[in-house]
């Protein structure tokens, strides 16, 4: 980007502006960020729906396990679209723990108290963790019609049957 700057301001002598540092910055790799955000997400979901025995690098190849500790300016080999298929199946049990756990514990909560999922995750507003298991299906090449199907039967079986039907 050009940045124009009043005469003023080309005689002013003092530490370089934030603005110049940051353009002379090198350019992220954005595939990598969204990898990192893969990881991230996981870990959060593991972290806030209490899941044991869960070990999240196991959801990633060694390509991908690889790419964790790269500088994120570097252009990485990232995971390609032919995965193994006993990786794909550690992640989709992953994601249909994610939906099992998160309708548990809101329907447990609202047992108890009348709670709702607001209340019950008072900093997520807005977070379905459901409908965030079917979005990070699509970065772990998982269908999220299975995401979608399971969150559904969990619905019918905790009596939530008004959801399920939605």
């Amino acid at each position: 980007p050009v940045l124009d700057t009043e005469d003023a301001w080309l005689s002013v002598e003092g530490p370089v502006s934030i603005v110049e540092l940051a353009l002379e910055q090198k350019r992220v790799h954005y595939p990598l960020v969204e990898h990192q955000f893969v990881l991230c997400t996981v870990l959060y979901a593991i972290m806030r729906l209490s899941l044991k025995g869960v070990k999240p690098l196991s959801l990633f190849d060694s390509k991908g396990k690889n790419a964790f500790f790269k500088d994120l300016t570097s252009i990485q080999l990232l995971p390609s679209g032919d995965m193994d298929p006993d990786l794909l199946t550690v992640r989709q049990q992953f994601l249909l723990k994610v939906v099992s756990a998160a309708v548990q514990t809101l329907c447990s909560s609202q047992k108890d108290r009348e709670v709702s999922e607001e209340e019950y995750f008072p900093f997520e507003k807005g977070k379905n963790w459901p409908t965030l298991a079917a979005d990070l299906a699509l970065y772990l090449q998982i269908s999220e019609d299975v995401v979608r199907r399971h969150y559904v039967c969990e619905l019918y079986s905790y009596g939530m049957d008004h959801l399920g039907e939605e």
